[in-house]
Parts: structure tokens; C-alpha cells; sequence
């Protein structure tokens, strides 16, 4: 899979894996994350993905949820390659990134119903419903950003708190403004993150389910992000210039009870044309 091109910016330094690495430890300075950006790339020949350097395997006979991979990646620093031999077999784990086609358990909503939703009409609505992968691919990578070992990946993501994540849209919007929609599967959020932005090429932010809590170790407090590397670039710059402007990460609290008006002539300028 290539990289969206970044037609608005033709003068930009090309996304290899050296400039995104300095991108993601821009990041990290400017919004204070607590755990690496990793990018995510995906293979048609599991012989090309088995070249990446200093790749991982699960170990054999091992199956993980691919929120647990991810967790393993942005938090110990692994640089993994999966394979439908990794995830549980036949499941929107594989499913989502194009690894397989769920099975017929999945897809007619017997897995989740009486579980997650009432009936099984409801349950097959969320499995017809949910953004996923052509599955025509025999593998995927995770690796950190800093590794500098996809070179380059299809998308970025990075985990961050809300606050974190307003500013980081506040980057995307800094030099050419558009305004964002989100999807929300509910649980199985992984479709709304990896699985949109892998299909899609597009900014693509989520809550996280329960599933990537419960056994991926988000927190509590954690949002993700998945998005082209180009975006990331443009969020990256954005993010410089609201710093320049004063608008940071952590947000300083003004007070409920004092009058705005100081702190909003800073925050909110009256430019006077002419």
C-alpha cells in the first residue's frame, strides 16, 4: 500500500521512516503522550514483511487479540509482524485489518448476541456494519515510530488523552481548516481506528471498547488516533503553530469564576484588517 501523496505541500521533505521518526518524537514533545506512536503497515507477500528489520513473531501456537499486538508495540517498543496464525482465527481481530473473512459466527451476529446486544438482528447489523480491510493481505507490521523500521508505514497511530487529542485536531486544522466527522461501531472500536484508516486513508479517531481496555490495557483516560503519515506531518506543524501562539498542552485551567476577558484577547485576537 502506498502513502497518500500530500498535494497540498509538493515542497514538503518526502514521509521516509527517518523524517517520521523525528515527526513522532516532535509529537511526543509537543502533547506530552504517554506511549510511543507506532505505524502500521501491511503486506500482500509474507516473505517482504518477514525483511523488515529487527522483526518479531508472536510466539508459535500463541493467538492475541490485535489490541494486545498493538499494546506490545507502543508500549515495550516491539517491532511485530502478525499473520491470521496470530489472532483468533477467523475473527474480526484479522478481519478488520484484512488478514481473513470472519466467519459466518461472527458475521451472523451469533458470537455477540445475548452478549453485546439483545437479539441477533441487532448483533448482525454491527458485524454488517463495520469498516474493514479488503482481506487480501498475508500479514501486518507494528512497529514504533522511533524504530524508523517501515520505511514508510500505511498509517500512524498514537494513543493520547482528550485534551491531547483536541490539539492534535486543532494541528490537522492550522493551516487549511476541515471540519471532522468520527465513526462509532461501539464495541469492536478497533474499526474505527486501524480498521477506517487502513481502508480509507483517513484521519480516523476513536474510543476505544471495551475489548482494547479490558485486554489491550488501554486506560481509562485514552483515546486513539490512526491517520495517513501525511496528516500526521500536516497535525505536527499545526501543533508548532499553536505553540508559537501560546496554545499548549497541558491546557492551563483559567477558572470558572473569573472574568474570561484577559485570557480570551490572548487565546482569540482581533486582527484589525487594513
Amino acid at each position: 500500500m502506498s502513502e497518500t501523496a500530500t498535494a497540498d505541500a509538493p515542497s514538503a521533505p518526502a514521509l521516509d521512516a527517518k523524517v517520521l521518526a523525528h515527526l513522532a518524537e516532535q509529537l511526543v514533545q509537543h502533547l506530552k503522550i504517554r506511549t510511543l506512536p507506532v505505524g502500521l503497515k501491511l503486506f500482500e507477500d509474507a516473505a517482504e514483511m518477514a525483511r523488515i528489520p529487527g522483526l518479531r513473531r508472536p510466539p508459535a501456537g500463541k493467538r492475541f487479540s490485535t489490541c494486545q499486538l498493538v499494546t506490545q508495540a507502543r508500549m515495550a517498543g516491539f517491532t511485530l509482524g502478525i499473520t491470521h496464525d496470530n489472532v483468533p482465527a477467523f475473527s474480526n481481530c484479522g478481519g478488520v485489518i484484512g488478514l481473513n473473512e470472519p466467519s459466518d459466527l461472527y458475521l451472523s451476529g451469533r458470537k455477540m448476541e445475548g452478549v453485546w446486544f439483545e437479539n441477533r438482528a441487532a448483533a448482525a447489523a454491527h458485524q454488517a456494519q463495520m469498516p474493514r480491510v479488503p482481506a487480501r493481505y498475508a500479514g501486518l507490521v507494528i512497529s514504533p515510530l522511533r524504530a524508523a523500521r517501515l520505511d514508510p508505514p500505511d498509517i500512524c497511530m498514537f494513543y493520547a488523552n482528550p485534551a491531547q487529542m483536541i490539539l492534535f485536531i486543532n494541528g490537522l486544522q492550522w493551516k487549511q481548516y476541515r471540519r471532522y466527522d468520527f465513526s462509532i461501531t461501539g464495541e469492536s472500536a478497533c474499526a474505527d481506528s486501524w480498521g477506517h484508516a487502513l481502508k480509507t486513508r483517513e484521519v480516523s479517531l476513536s474510543i476505544p471498547c471495551f475489548a482494547e481496555r479490558r485486554y489491550g490495557g488501554v486506560a481509562d483516560d485514552e483515546m486513539l488516533m490512526a491517520l495517513p503519515p501525511s496528516d500526521l506531518a500536516r497535525a505536527v506543524e499545526g501543533l508548532a503553530g499553536l505553540s508559537k501562539a501560546g496554545l499548549r498542552y497541558p491546557i492551563m485551567p483559567y477558572g470558572p469564576q473569573i472574568d474570561p476577558a484577559e485570557g480570551m484577547a490572548k487565546s482569540y485576537a482581533d486582527k484589525k484588517s487594513g
